[in-house]
């Protein structure tokens, strides 16, 4: 009945079998008379979902988590990941092979100067690294008396020899009735802040902004409709796009040589950065993306890189009013999907007859069933009882767990649509909750309605807001280990920024930005517990503000589970505001649904708590 199209539940290679690949990256080491080397999980752009042919730190170690790091060197090897995947590496490597060790604090560098010696040779692949990461490799093996070696062909690659192709996904073009702005008007914004960076040109390394830019998606990487692709715009003069021919069509080729040059491989940014340098050009570089060999190579050329923030990684957060009308489309259409899924989760979970797999491939054929769904934009959360706790729980055939009576199930998805990406995260009590739950639940839910609810003068930051949704989990001595919301893009990643609220969120938060909203609670080995709608920043109509003021309008419409929710926990205020949601999402999902039991599970799960 229902089956999963973009997403599955193999349990990838792991382990002792993996072992013998670290032995021949030794052997391959030695006969380069390297030391040791560094495998991040990046490609070239430092994409969160990278192409199989990137996979270069999974296949090594086994390891799978969306961000990590290894180093090998001839006695010892390290795998590095941050608090989110520390449970998923202890399980997937051989531990008598690999350390497993915090990816943040200390960080690598730490572990590499206690572990160098003087003399060694550590090398590492200029494309893979940002310049500002391979300077703090260069420090540690400074520090220790070592050199640090900038390879001209990965070792990983020279033993991998399965190792698939690159993609050739088909680009299309982001019509303007999604983008709401042609490229030439881009262009022009872009232009402005090149200007502003006193430079002659811009290397957009983001295949995210190049997609932006020039109103193209593509089908490279997993759950992101990204063309992989470079592009190089001068402060005068046509840009130029640098992608692989064999992913364009005669119409996707026509609509980009409108406003650009189109060279047909990658591989010729490396001529045009190499031409303008020569000519002692400034070059700006992203920081976040841009990879060290871009910046070794302009300055190899006499040019100056000059690295910061990509302008348009702003420019493309800031949605204009297009994108905000399909958001809020998207976000409709998602809700009947999830509704007719939590309708159907409430009705059969409690025989305990259903998987965490079974919730994920049900929830995405419901949102299959719409017509408009093109990918799911992250594989789907689905944890029940202590998979729940586990915060970016991925659900395997081999770990596939029964949804039983007493368990809380935690359910964090997100779909692609033309119009609109979603992620939303609801968790659900399957017979009855203990006290614990409830109050753990409520807790996470004010801190949710904090940040629905917050007004905020205009260019406050993510650090600012952050406390709101964390506030009464302190008051217990609680506390959950991730931000509390990121940036979501336009049909493009559900991860998306410079803004998030976090405790590491500088950026001001801008009008038309759109943002996460997920606090959480995790009890290890027991439960979890997170409560995630998107929200867009939005004018606040307050009467005698004496400066600009900002608000959040919730575009997520999902019921939140009334089961879990005390009550004598909720201030006046917060009981409206959850009152007034639920009475929304019944007011605009109701008449979409089809099936007389939905719309009575409807009106019981929005019904006013008193």
């Amino acid at each position: 009945m229902f089956e999963a199209h973009f997403q599955t539940f193999e349990e990838p290679e792991g382990g002792v079998a993996l072992t013998a690949r670290l032995s021949a990256l030794r052997e391959e080491l030695a006969r380069r008379k390297l030391t040791g080397f560094v495998v991040p999980r990046a490609d070239e752009q430092q994409n969160e979902y990278v192409a199989a042919s990137e996979e270069r730190l999974a296949w090594l170690t086994g390891f799978t988590g969306s961000a990590g790091l290894a180093i090998v060197l001839s006695k010892e090897a390290a795998l590095f990941v941050d608090g989110r995947y520390t449970l998923q590496a202890g399980k997937q490597v051989d531990r008598k092979a690999w350390q497993v060790e915090p990816l943040v604090d200390p960080p690598p560098e730490h572990w590499l100067t206690r572990h160098l010696a003087a003399g060694d040779r550590l090398g590492f692949d200029p494309w893979l690294h940002t310049s500002a990461a391979a300077e703090r490799l260069a420090a540690a093996c400074t520090k220790a008396g070592a050199e640090l070696v900038a390879v001209d062909s990965n070792p990983v690659d020279a033993i991998w020899h399965e190792r698939p192709a690159p993609p050739l996904g088909p680009v299309t073009i982001h019509g303007a009735q999604f983008s709401g702005e042609i490229e030439a008007e881009k262009l022009k914004r872009i232009r402005l802040e090149i200007n502003k960076l006193g430079v002659d040109a811009l290397v957009l390394s983001d295949s995210h902004a190049v997609a932006w830019t020039f109103n193209i998606r593509g089908a490279d990487v997993a759950h992101t409709p990204l063309p992989l692709s470079y592009a190089l715009v001068p402060k005068e003069g046509r840009p130029t796009i640098f992608i692989d021919h064999r992913k364009l069509s005669n119409l996707t080729r026509d609509h980009l040589e409108q406003s650009a040059d189109v060279r047909e491989q990658p591989a010729a940014l490396a001529a045009k950065l190499t031409e303008l340098a020569r000519r002692g050009a400034a070059i700006a570089l992203d920081n976040a993306t841009a990879a060290d060999a871009l910046s070794r190579l302009i300055a190899g050329a006499g040019g100056k890189p000059v690295r910061g923030n990509d302008p348009v990684s702003l420019l493309k957060a800031v949605k204009n009013i297009t994108e905000i009308e399909g958001t809020r489309t998207a976000h409709q259409r998602d809700a009947v999907a999830l509704v007719r899924f939590l309708a159907w989760i409430d009705r059969e979970a409690p025989s305990g007859g259903l998987t965490e797999i079974d919730a994920v491939e049900a929830l995405e054929t419901f949102r299959r069933d719409t017509g408009a769904l093109k990918d799911v934009s992250f594989p789907t959360i689905s944890g029940t009882g202590p998979n729940g706790a586990i915060v970016h729980y991925r659900v395997t055939r081999k770990s596939n767990r029964r949804i039983a009576p007493g368990d809380l199930l935690l359910i964090d998805s997100g779909a692609q649509y033309e119009d609109g990406t979603t992620d939303v995260t609801r968790t659900m009590a399957v017979g009855e909750p203990t006290d614990e739950m409830r109050d753990r639940f409520t807790r996470v839910l004010r801190g949710h309605i904090a940040i629905a609810r917050a007004v905020f003068p205009d260019g406050t930051t993510g650090a600012q807001l952050d406390t709101l949704a964390r506030q009464y989990l302190w008051a217990a001595g609680l506390d959950f280990e991730h931000g509390t919301g990121h940036g979501v893009g336009s049909y493009l990643s559900v991860h998306e920024g410079p803004a998030r609220i976090s405790k590491l969120g500088t950026t001001p938060l801008k009008r038309g930005m759109i943002l996460s909203n997920e606090p959480g609670y995790y009890k290890t080995d027991g439960f979890g517990i997170r409560i995630e709608n998107l929200e867009l920043v939005v004018a606040a109509d307050i009467k005698g503000a004496e400066k600009p003021m900002n608000a959040f309008e919730t575009l997520t419409l999902a019921p939140i589970d009334r089961r879990l929710i005390d009550v004598g926990m909720l201030s006046p205020d917060e009981l409206a505001w959850l009152n007034n949601y639920h009475a929304r999402v019944a007011h605009v999902v109701r008449p979409h649904l089809d099936d007389s039991a939905t719309k009575l599970w409807l009106d019981e799960a929005t019904a006013a708590l008193k």
